[in-house]
Order: structure tokens, then sequence, then C-alpha cells
């Protein structure tokens, strides 16, 4: 018993260990540096918000979903449809590996994530977004970030 606990805790440290938290302000001045405010209409505080809802600033965050597919990085973009994870059918539409979603530069993150909102919906393709950031006042997320 004691050998199957001692199993579990070093499994959960090490998962714990492999989650890459981004701060949130600097995310904020990565927003800003690669043109994310005012992209489509969006501020960085929406992208801000999208982060966190989806993923609490967890850039190695991945999540599978009851029909197979795997949601990846801080937007958690879906396989099925924007990635390439190589386990199932994807159409792959920003032509990029699931795992580049996963990167600290966040820079495959950010030409995906801008593909998908530069499509018919924008930012409310993600429900958590519409959920809880959408029509709500955001500009909190930008509190004590030394921003542009």
């Amino acid at each position: 018993m004691t050998r199957v606990l001692l199993i579990s805790l070093v499994s959960c440290l090490s998962v714990l260990n492999q989650a890459r938290i981004i701060h949130r302000c600097d995310m904020a001045k990565l927003f800003f540096k690669e043109d994310m405010h005012g992209f489509e209409g969006y501020s960085v505080s929406d992208w801000l918000c999208l982060a966190f809802v989806e993923s609490k600033f967890n850039t190695s965050k991945i999540n599978e979903n009851a029909d197979g597919s795997f949601d990846y990085g801080i937007f958690q973009i879906n396989s099925h449809y924007w990635c390439n994870d190589y386990l199932s059918h994807s159409e792959n539409l920003c032509h990029v590996d699931c795992a580049e979603l996963l990167a600290a530069d966040l820079l495959s993150t950010i030409k995906c994530a801008k593909k998908i909102v530069s499509g018919a919906g924008g930012l409310n393709n993600w429900i958590q977004w519409k959920l809880h950031c959408s029509g709500r006042p955001l500009s909190y997320w930008l509190t004590g970030c030394q921003v542009a």
C-alpha cells in the first residue's frame, strides 16, 4: 500500500513539474508584441481572459474530449480542426503539429489562434470565452502590468 501511495505521489509531482504557467503580465506583454491588441477587434484583455478560462495560463495543458480529440496549450486549440496530433483525423487548418502549441514561446499558438479568430465567430469559437469573458468588463486583466 505504501508503495502504491509513493508511486502516485511521484506521478503527481512529475505532472506538476511539467506544467508551464506564464505570469499574466508576461503574457500581456507578449500579446502586445505579437499585435494581438485590436486584432479582429479584440483587446489583450480579451485574450488574457480566454487564456485564463481555458488553461489558467498553462502552456502545457492538454485535455481529452469525449469525441477522442484533444485540446492543446493556453487557448486549448482542438486537434480535430486546427492541429495535427497524429492520434486521430484532423483537418489541421492551422497547418501545425499540436505539440508546437505547447511551446513556451507561444508563437505557433498565437498564429493559430489568430487564424481561428479571423474566421466566422471570432472568439465566440471558444465556449469558455462566451461563458466567462464576452460582454464583461475585462480591463482588470491588465491591472499592475507595465505594458505599452
